[in-house]
């Protein structure tokens, strides 16, 4: 038997690889054509973008609960959320979840310790370069980061707000993301996360100037290794 997986979901094009991943992979591990049972939620991106533009996590954090308990009663054994920047919540939303939680953050940040990666470049949106996210995660792991100039970050917040959460990938786009990685290699970075679910979807191992950390893919992998061992995650 393997655990009942749930999303929680916030922008569809992250939510969509993520639950790719879990399917596709899960055969892998399962036989063909298997993966674990998957459910989702999704609110309105609206909701979760006016909570952000002002602020307010703790309505980010109301938005995640209202998914959190949905998919409890939906028979979710414990939940990920393939989004960076509503992470900024988490920690308000831990203690009052009815289930438990991978962090995508840690995610990335075991990975790139296993790799032996000593600085990350953290993209994603503003919201979530803005914050500690990331940095606390890597920190955690005696982890180095950097993070874009500031004309970068609102480049990147554009491209992904404007462009990606809706499936657009313009040859321009990938270009800049490709300039903004190679600033953070200047800066000293080995590595770069990959902080944005929808970023996986135009830079990769092949198109990027550093080794990337696909945040989406590691999440639904450390997801699929939970549902088929049932071993604990660190965020009970």
């Amino acid at each position: 038997m393997t655990q009942h997986i749930g999303i929680v979901g916030c922008s569809a094009e992250g939510a969509a690889l993520c639950y790719r991943t879990i399917c596709k992979e899960g055969a892998d591990i399962l036989g063909p054509h298997a993966h674990p049972e998957v459910s989702m939620h999704t609110p309105s991106l609206a909701d979760y973008v006016l909570c952000l533009d002002r602020g307010d996590l703790a309505g980010v954090a109301e938005l995640m609960l209202v998914s959190a308990r949905k998919l409890a009663a939906a028979g979710a054994d414990f939940l990920i959320c393939p989004d960076n920047t509503i992470h900024q919540a988490l920690p308000l939303v831990l203690p009052r979840s009815p289930l438990p939680w991978l962090h995508i953050a840690d995610e990335v940040a075991r990975e790139a310790a296993r790799r032996g990666y000593k600085q990350v470049g953290i993209t994603g949106t503003k919201w979530l370069v803005d914050s500690n996210v990331y940095p606390d995660s890597l920190a955690a792991r005696g982890l180095r980061f950097s993070r874009p100039d500031e004309d970068d970050r609102i480049t990147a917040n554009r491209i992904i707000m404007d462009e990606l959460v809706y499936g657009r990938f313009a040859p321009s786009s990938i270009a800049a993301f490709q300039a903004i990685i190679a600033r953070l290699q200047a800066k000293g970075c080995d590595a770069v996360a990959l902080g944005c679910t929808e970023i996986p979807l135009i830079i990769d191992d092949t198109n990027s100037p550093l080794p990337t950390l696909d945040s989406t893919r590691l999440l639904a992998r450390a997801a699929l290794a939970r549902a088929v061992t049932g071993s604990q995650s660190s965020h009970p």
